[in-house]
């Protein structure tokens, strides 16, 4: 059974007596372990689609179902729950709190899980650890490289070990050379078994990735598979050494 499905999912807005398709019958499988990209132009439907599989918005009409929960008829509060300890995300901005050291922002999300003190630290520091980030624990993200801010963001949207990561152009605020780095730690993180979707405007990025959904006028125009036809070998990183 795939982790996610969605099954003819629309989104309609009414704007100034207008209707406006953001998703306009959207079907597809995102099975575990895959590491994919949703691909397309600004005003295509690709944040509408991340934000309804990210729980943070609901589809006018069609049905999704995330681990074997179907997520339009799940209540706020299950949707929450579902949120913390189900998706991580990973944004453009990083979003840490600036009052919080790396450690307290990473353990942030299992402080509404209700994890205890002495778990959350142990946990925080093995997700730090993850990304190359266990010596930065003590800093304040002021004192961070935009790189370190998006690794101390990913140890957050890993820490409560979610089924899967949305990261929403995670490159975009980067330079390009800390831009792979960052792309190879997802790959690297995929690699493991981890299930991730990569969010994105630029072909570049959603090269690295081996399937490929592109979506225009809020419809999927193509679903690509490089793997069935054995032309993805992985980007063209180099896992031993060190990104910044």
């Amino acid at each position: 059974m795939p982790l996610v499905e969605l099954r003819d999912v629309r989104k309609l807005y009414h704007l100034g007596g207008e209707e406006i398709r953001a998703l306009d019958g959207v079907s597809a499988d995102i099975e575990a372990g895959e590491f994919i990209s949703i691909i397309g132009p600004s005003g295509s439907g690709k944040s509408t689609l991340m934000h309804i599989l990210g729980c943070l918005d609901s589809p006018t009409s069609g049905t999704i179902k995330l681990d074997g929960v179907m997520i339009e008829k799940a209540s706020p509060r299950e949707l929450a729950r579902i949120r913390n300890e189900k998706i991580g995300f990973v944004f453009q901005f990083f979003n840490l709190l600036p009052k919080l050291n790396v450690l307290q922002n990473v353990e942030l999300p299992m402080v509404y899980s209700g994890v205890s003190s002495r778990e959350r630290h142990t946990r925080a520091m093995d997700a730090l650890k993850l990304v190359g980030m266990e010596n930065r624990a003590k800093h304040r993200p002021m004192q961070l490289s935009g790189g370190q801010q998006q690794r101390a963001a990913i140890a957050r949207a890993l820490v409560n070990r979610p089924k899967i990561v949305f990261a929403d152009e995670p490159t975009g605020n980067l330079d390009s050379v800390t831009g792979e780095a960052i792309l190879q730690l997802f790959r690297q993180l995929s690699l493991e078994g981890r299930t991730i979707a990569l969010v994105t405007h630029d072909p570049e990025i959603a090269a690295v990735t081996p399937r490929r959904i592109e979506i225009r006028d809020g419809k999927i125009a193509k679903n690509v598979d490089t793997r069935l036809s054995g032309q993805h070998d992985g980007p063209k990183f180099n896992l031993a050494q060190p990104a910044p």
